[in-house]
Formats: structure tokens, sequence, C-alpha cells
């Protein structure tokens, strides 16, 4: 369920930057679900290549709010440069886990994703909506404590 928004809590979202890799392309497609469907008004998308090159504002979103990550590999870069920035990882999502949690999810494509490579990504988005939705309410009651 979704909360009101009675908190200026702002989730940060980093997705994977996996250019031509079909998990990448789930990461970077969950991230989109999120901030422009299931949670806009709680959550902003930074994109990893600005913490990478270190633009100010992205770097100040990043070390001021929490942060989910989406990797789409172990190497987990979008984990790495939110810590590098300055960020606090509230929750980090690997696709390949979230994948094994829905074998019948494969993906497939890159510049587009197949029907269930979308799927993948609605599901990984609401596994993470769980999570902001979590922080929401957290916020909500240190504000009223």
């Amino acid at each position: 369920m979704k909360p009101r928004k009675e908190t200026n809590l702002k989730v940060v979202i980093v997705p994977c930057s996996g250019i031509g890799k079909a998990f990448g392309s789930v990461s970077r497609e969950a991230a989109y679900i999120i901030t422009e469907d299931l949670r806009p008004e709680y959550t902003d998308l930074v994109a990893l290549a600005k913490l990478v090159m270190g633009e100010a504002s992205a770097v100040a979103k990043v070390s001021g709010n929490p942060a989910i990550t989406i990797d789409g590999c172990k190497l987990a870069c979008a984990s790495k440069m939110v810590e590098e920035s300055g960020g606090k990882i509230a929750q980090a999502f690997d696709v390949l886990d979230v994948y094994r949690r829905y074998k019948d999810f494969r993906p497939e494509g890159i510049a587009v994703l197949n029907e269930n490579g979308i799927r993948l990504a609605e599901a990984l988005a609401d596994e993470a909506s769980i999570c902001i939705d979590n922080l929401a309410t957290k916020s909500k009651e240190g504000r009223n404590a």
C-alpha cells in the first residue's frame, strides 16, 4: 500500500548503466517504473554516469538522501559509486538475485526488453517500492516523535 505524502523524504534511485546488457536494461527500466509510476513523490533518479563524472548536483542528492541501488551484475558499480560519493545505501538490489526469484521472467533484448524483461523490471520495482514505503514510514514516525 502506497503511503500518503506526509514527509519530505526523497529516496535516490541509482540504476546500473550496463549498456548493451539485458540485466542493465532491466535495472534502468525498474528505476523508471519506480520514479515515474510507482513512487514519483518519494524518489529522484540519479544516473550512474553523473556520479562517475562527479557532477555536484548528483553527488549532493546521493550524499543527502537514502539511496536504493539497482545493479545489473556482480561488479555492483551503482552501489560502489553511491558509497564513493558519500551516500548511504538503504537497500541494494541485484537484478540477478531478483531474477533467481522470478526464473520465468528471463529478460532478452537490449535497446528494447522482451515482455519477460519488463515483467522482471516490474517485480523488482515492486520490491523496491516496499523498501521506499518502509523508509517513508520511518521518516514520518521520526518527525512525529
